[in-house]
């Protein structure tokens, strides 16, 4: 064979060598991602939706994940299910949805009298929060990862005034999570309702109250319009959404595909919580304008006192029934006695002496 001819059969079979592995390396990964949200409630859908542009414009178009609304596939409160059975590769939710098939996934979220939003990053992240839930999840072969928090959520709407214990007593109120057992505690029936059914349940009268986030998402909901007193806080501090990754779908990306998974989660959880923020001082300003029948109030204290009888009490029960779930309240107890210290000198006092 001819040297020319030799020359020019190694630089055909070394381009295509290269157009291969061009093509290997351009492999797209598809991803499908179900959430307990509507098509329009933001900023809770905002975050599954940033995440993934992120996703795909990091990895140049290499990782899409296609994010449907509860609206598509008509289970809100389905989500940990679909995910770990492999009908959706990924999901955005809130943990303490899954209390009643797995008491562990409950402080994920929030719990009563708990840590605030920055102090519950700090513990995920740097705390050791994360690699516990990772503990909880292990056995329903998903991770979980934080995917965006509310901060601190209003304590609910009341058709009528609560001025002591005996007024709470029997009305029906929805309200989840641990939020939901303390109130049951102190005489409350307790429902959970899917948020795209919680309007239609209050101006039915299937409730007298409800809890849901805060000023930027209730004004939306129109509950003003029927429960006109709207009471601070207590029950939810720092209220995380949650990303679902299945396993196996998440073990089969290419490294760099999961670290860019990892970081797109991070940055659009921590970006949910800087647009919420920004959406209740515009939402609150607006009402307190154009809806001055919303009364705001405050639980009096022999209710508060009561509230935290109750959480302390159901907290030990709980624990003596869970080792794993005493291992996360008591490790979130530890970190919140240290963190607070700092939150207090920082920004309580800077609070008290300008507002």
């Amino acid at each position: 064979m001819k040297t020319k001819n030799v020359l020019k059969l190694f630089l055909t079979a070394g381009l295509l060598f290269g157009v291969s592995t061009l093509f290997a390396k351009e492999k797209v990964y598809k991803l499908k991602l179900a959430t307990t949200w509507g098509p329009t409630l933001s900023p809770l859908i905002d975050s599954a939706k940033n995440m993934a542009q992120m996703a795909k414009t990091m990895s140049n178009g290499r990782l899409i994940i296609k994010v449907d609304a509860s609206n598509k596939h008509k289970s809100p409160l389905g989500i940990l299910d679909m995910v770990k059975g492999g009908q959706y590769d990924m999901g955005h939710s809130a943990s303490y949805y899954w209390k009643g098939k797995d008491i562990n996934t409950l402080p994920f979220t929030s719990m009563p009298f708990g840590l605030t939003a920055p102090e519950q990053y700090a513990w995920f992240y740097y705390g050791g929060g994360l690699e516990l839930m990772q503990k909880v999840y292990e056995k329903h072969g998903v991770y979980s990862f934080p995917g965006g928090s509310t901060g601190v959520q209003m304590g609910g709407w009341f058709r009528k005034e609560i001025k002591n214990l005996d007024d709470l007593s029997g009305i029906k109120m929805r309200i989840p999570g641990f939020a939901g057992e303390i109130m049951a505690k102190l005489g409350v029936q307790v429902t959970n309702i899917a948020p795209g059914e919680l309007y239609t349940a209050l101006d039915r009268n299937n409730i007298d109250a409800l809890e849901w986030v805060g000023p930027s998402m209730d004004v939306k909901m129109g509950f003003h319009k029927i429960a006109p007193f709207y009471y601070t806080g207590w029950h939810e501090p720092a209220s995380e959404m949650q990303f679902l990754v299945n396993q196996k779908v998440f073990r089969k990306l290419p490294k760099d595909l999961r670290e860019i998974l990892r970081v797109s989660m991070r940055l659009a959880a921590y970006d949910m919580y800087a647009q919420n923020y920004d959406m209740n001082a515009i939402a609150w300003d607006k009402m307190k304008k154009e809806f001055p029948n919303i009364q705001v109030k405050t639980f009096p204290k022999p209710i508060m006192d009561a509230m935290k009888a109750a959480n302390k009490t159901l907290r030990q029960e709980m624990s003596s029934k869970s080792k794993l779930l005493k291992e996360v309240l008591d490790h979130q107890d530890a970190y919140m006695k240290k963190v607070r210290e700092w939150s207090k000198m920082s920004d309580y006092l800077y609070l008290q002496d300008n507002i």
